[in-house]
């Protein structure tokens, strides 16, 4: 995770702690790999500079990453859903991490 994200992480679990006495939730989402217009910008500008085509280059890094393949977008709004239904009514101060096992932890 790099110093960016920690930092958010870490300031929503403050925020969280004040949420509890004030009755908000609040939680962190960490997606991962996610295959969207900015990770294809990415992947376009990325490729040359390495030897390769866009399609070399997206292929390239699952494997490297550990994971099946990119996530989609629409699998993070489903997470998101999730967490302001009444099914997650009583998550909070949690970073909840979906990256198709790209980061190992239990």
């Amino acid at each position: 995770m790099g110093t960016i994200n920690a930092a958010i992480v870490a300031l929503a679990k403050a925020f969280s702690d004040r949420g509890i006495t004030d009755g908000v939730q609040v939680n962190s989402v960490l997606p991962g790999p996610v295959m969207t217009g900015r990770r294809r910008s990415y992947l376009e500008h990325w490729a040359p500079l390495h030897d390769m085509t866009v399609e070399e280059a997206t292929a390239k890094f699952p494997q490297d990453a550990g994971i099946a393949r990119y996530g989609e977008p629409d699998e993070i709004a489903e997470l998101m859903a999730f967490l302001v239904s009444p099914g997650a009514r009583w998550l909070t101060g949690s970073a909840l991490r979906m990256d198709g096992g790209e980061v190992k932890s239990v």
